[in-house]
């Protein structure tokens, strides 16, 4: 059976970690994003998360259920820094096209983490603050609730499975990436025409556009799609 959390006010009581840190929930979300910078998933474990800490392995299970706990925590740290990185216009568009970006580099700032968090949800306040903006954005643009959640769904996961693919990216070996990256150079630029016309007719673009993520492109398609659904939605409603 998981450890029961310990309340918020019997772990502000506790003593300083022997290297004289007073611990709380934000240090060990910290530490633990380090951990994952250094070590990927496999490394984050609760006794090397406590020998970081200078703290006992079971230091973890007060202050979250377990590592999936302080996962969840850790998908919340990065939704809260895109949301603290993000300031809304007043203009429906630009605010959801900025705060999607955000997001993306969110996550992309901590590629292991994204790995390990991009499919969660969370129920945690600061992931929940940002659906509520994401939602509040459109109904104050004129989306109908029905409306609105559709183009959140697609939004936010858009957002999340893009993190996901350019952090995997991120997340290999320099070499091996760069090998990938390459290979649009080294492999499908020299494919002949007779065998491959299209590919040899577009080599170039490819090899210009391929290694770069195609997030914004695919969000600016979505939000163009959303503000024709919503122009749409205005003119049957002018009509009748």
């Amino acid at each position: 059976m998981p450890k029961k959390v310990v309340p918020e006010g019997e772990r502000r009581r506790r003593r300083p970690t022997r290297q004289g840190t007073v611990l709380s929930e934000k240090l060990i979300v910290e530490t633990a994003l380090r951990m994952l910078r250094e070590h990927g998933s496999a490394g984050l474990t609760a006794r090397r998360l406590g020998a970081a800490l200078g703290a006992d392995p079971s230091t973890v299970y007060r202050y979250f259920a377990g590592l999936d706990g302080l996962t969840r925590a850790i998908g919340e740290e990065l939704m809260g820094r895109a949301l603290d990185s993000w300031t809304a216009t007043g203009e429906w568009r630009a605010d959801l096209r900025s705060l999607g970006l955000a997001v993306h580099a969110s996550y992309l700032a901590h590629p292991q983490a994204a790995l390990l968090t991009a499919s969660r949800v969370t129920g945690r306040p600061r992931e929940i603050e940002v659906d509520e903006t994401i939602l509040g954005i459109l109904r104050g643009a004129g989306f109908g609730d029905a409306d609105a959640v559709g183009v959140y769904h697609a939004f936010i996961d858009l957002a999340l499975a893009f993190a996901a693919l350019d952090a995997g990216a991120l997340a290999i070996k320099d070499e091996v990436r760069e090998a990938d990256e390459h290979m649009w150079t080294s492999t499908y630029a020299r494919l002949p025409a007779e065998t491959h016309p299209h590919i040899a007719a577009t080599a170039r673009l490819l090899a210009e556009r391929m290694n770069d993520s195609a997030y914004p492109v695919v969000l600016d398609t979505l939000l163009g799609r959303a503000e024709g659904q919503l122009a749409a939605t205005r003119k049957r409603a002018t009509a009748t």
